[in-house]
């Protein structure tokens, strides 16, 4: 849900790159979960606020700028339990990834990688016998099966 920048200040601050729609969301949550591969630490947010395009925080257990330097590049999560439920129709990008990707031909295009904003709207890397970015706008996503692991789209094979 966001990403650790580099340290704010010289007391253990640090500056955050928030990946929720909104700028704030992250602030919503009393825990994050910092970390990096597999080493993941729970931690409390004791404060932040928005500055500029950024968020800047104050999280439990750090006490000054070497060691907010030390979680530079480190991922933000929150658990999934701690999540509203999305609006119908709407999903989360972590309930995309690793879906099968088929086109309305029945084609299997290979499996969502990733997913990323433009802008102007959502892209599905879709990993297969070759790499495809597919935009998530209507029409092109026809339907989204998370029960059968699958996603619909009305993209040709050889696009």
């Amino acid at each position: 849900m966001g990403r650790v920048l580099a340290p704010y200040g010289v007391r253990g601050w640090i500056s955050v790159q928030p990946l929720t729609e909104a700028l704030d969301g992250l602030l919503g949550y009393a825990c994050w979960w910092l970390g990096q591969g597999c080493d993941w630490q729970q931690r409390r947010l004791l404060e932040g606020r928005v500055h500029r395009n950024a968020l800047v925080a104050r999280i439990d257990g750090l006490g000054d700028r070497n060691e907010a330097a030390a979680l530079r590049g480190w991922q933000i999560a929150v658990p999934r339990s701690k999540l509203p439920p999305p609006p119908a129709g709407q999903y989360y990008w972590t309930d995309l990834v690793g879906l099968w990707v088929e086109n309305c031909q029945g084609e299997d295009l290979g499996k969502v990688a990733e997913i990323f904003s433009t802008g102007a709207n959502d892209v599905v890397v879709v990993r297969g016998e070759r790499e495809r970015l597919i935009p998530l706008i209507e029409p092109v996503l026809v339907k989204v099966e998370l029960e059968r692991s699958r996603l619909v789209v009305d993209w040709g094979a050889d696009y």
